[in-house]
């Protein structure tokens, strides 16, 4: 005779701890909602309506979001903007990522050679994120924020590191995140993509060709962990110009040394085309 199954009595504390964890994860994704937003600001329909929650909940995540300076409302409206507070903790990020100051003498290099603005990024759920910039010489800057994801489709950094993955891996994210035109230039087929990522795989580095922003043209490289997984990505930055292909390839083979260095520094082999050839799980 089978034995009745043990179940254990749901506490008040149990009940109000999922409340609090549920109410956690809706706080950092209205965030985030309000991030992906436009410049002027998200509205509280809007932002009711992309979290799935009652306008009367919505408002009292904003009003407690704002008091901790995580957000800040705007009038009239009101109309939701980040806050304050996160460059703070983004300044607080950034000094506690090692990467940044490990890449950095690296990027500094990199910059001297080609006296372009150089980059280096992490992996985020398919998202190529910067963390570090040296830019180059020159009075022209290059609007290149860090700590924002950018389009792995459509940038140079972003199609190095998909390039490091099986092609089911870069269906997902792509299907996931959509193949979203930046330009006229920018790659919106999975198949052509795909394709392109075997190019990448064969040379060691990836060329954004105008395909993120119009005018601007950019080499990226993958490097490699420990582990022997991608760990991000170097690129490099500069007005688009009539480059002859081997000045391309020139270019490129810079960018892929800069980011074997950084593999050695954290431990990761060098690139070799039959280390991605079947591509990294």
């Amino acid at each position: 005779m089978t034995e009745p199954e043990e179940v254990w009595p749901v506490s008040d504390d149990d009940v109000a701890g999922r409340y609090t964890v549920r109410s956690v994860a809706r706080a950092l994704r209205l965030i985030e909602i309000v991030a992906d937003g436009p410049s002027e600001g998200r509205s509280l329909s809007d932002l009711a309506r992309e979290l799935g929650a009652s306008k009367s909940t919505t408002l009292a995540l904003a009003r407690t979001l704002t008091s901790a300076g995580m957000l800040r409302d705007s009038r009239p409206g009101p109309r939701y903007n980040l806050g304050t507070a996160l460059i703070r903790l983004g300044d607080i990020t950034r000094s506690q990522l090692p990467l940044g100051d490990i890449c950095r003498p690296v990027l500094s290099q990199l910059t001297e050679l080609t006296k372009m603005t150089s980059r280096v990024a992490i992996y985020d759920n398919g998202y190529p994120v910067f963390i570090e910039r040296v830019d180059g010489p020159g009075t022209v800057r290059f609007h290149t924020p860090l700590g924002q994801r950018e389009e792995p489709h459509a940038s140079a950094a972003g199609k190095a590191m998909l390039a490091t993955m099986t092609e089911e891996q870069v269906r997902t994210i792509c299907a996931e995140h959509g193949l979203q035109a930046r330009t006229s230039r920018t790659i919106t087929d999975i198949d052509r993509l795909l394709a392109s990522l075997t190019t990448v795989r064969g040379t060691g580095f990836a060329v954004d060709d105008e395909e993120d922003a119009e005018g601007i043209f950019c080499v990226g490289a993958a490097f490699f962990g420990h582990d022997g997984r991608c760990a991000g990505a170097m690129s490099v930055t500069g007005i688009k110009s009539d480059l002859p292909v081997w000045k391309v390839q020139e270019l490129g083979r810079t960018v892929r040394r800069s980011a074997d260095q950084v593999s050695e520094l954290l431990g990761g082999e060098r690139y070799k085309a039959d280390l991605i050839s079947g591509a990294i799980a």
